[in-house]
């Protein structure tokens, strides 16, 4: 069925949401203008909101409405302690841990040529110069992923002569799991990162 125009932009436009094909699109937008037209009324504001005041912070690149983001911001955590993260969404998640007190850099990606990803566009200059400011160590929390592994040796490289100590995030059998269930990957992660107890 062919739908108006302002109807097929609305489906077009959800489309571009991670996850949602045109089907998924079709029914949300069918929902909005049918049972909530008030919510899709909050939907657009909140979107135009954040589409206009959303910017980078100036210090680790993570999203933040201020010129620094809330981490940033807070003068109680550790400057010398430098954590590498791939994506505002890797911050949320060592946030919600509540046991990192350090800083974060987020790369906003992770090396990939075929994507047009270089070290310039993740921001390898900037955090080389970042950890220029008295970093002692910086923890690589890049995703155990062919290119996370590319990007954390890449990063190894680029600060090598810093002085700087450079730690890995460890990567192996997770709290609760049973070996029998475990991928051989992360099962020779799991050994080859073992330590004594």
């Amino acid at each position: 069925m062919k739908y108006s125009p302002l109807i097929q932009e609305l489906v077009r436009a959800l489309t571009a949401l991670p996850g949602v094909g045109p089907k998924s699109a079709q029914r949300m937008t069918l929902q909005l203008l049918e049972r909530d037209r008030d919510g899709g009324r909050r939907l657009a504001a909140a979107l135009k909101a954040a589409m206009d005041n959303v910017k980078h912070c100036v210090r680790c690149r993570n999203f933040t409405e201020e010129t620094l983001c809330p981490v940033c911001a807070d003068r109680s955590r550790d400057d010398a302690l430098l954590c590498v993260v791939e994506t505002p969404a890797d911050v949320i998640a060592i946030e919600q841990a509540g046991t990192f007190r350090g800083r974060y850099f987020v790369l906003m990606g992770r090396l990939s040529p075929l994507d047009g990803l270089g070290p310039d566009e993740i921001g390898i200059p900037q955090l080389v110069a970042r950890v220029g400011e008295g970093v002692q160590e910086v923890i690589v929390a890049t995703n155990p992923t062919v290119e996370g592994e590319a990007t954390a040796h890449y990063i190894a490289g680029a600060l090598a002569s810093s002085g700087t100590t450079i730690s890995r995030i460890a990567h192996g059998v997770p709290m609760g799991g049973e070996l029998e269930f475990v991928d051989s990957g992360t099962l020779a992660h799991a050994f080859a990162g073992r330590r004594p107890v």
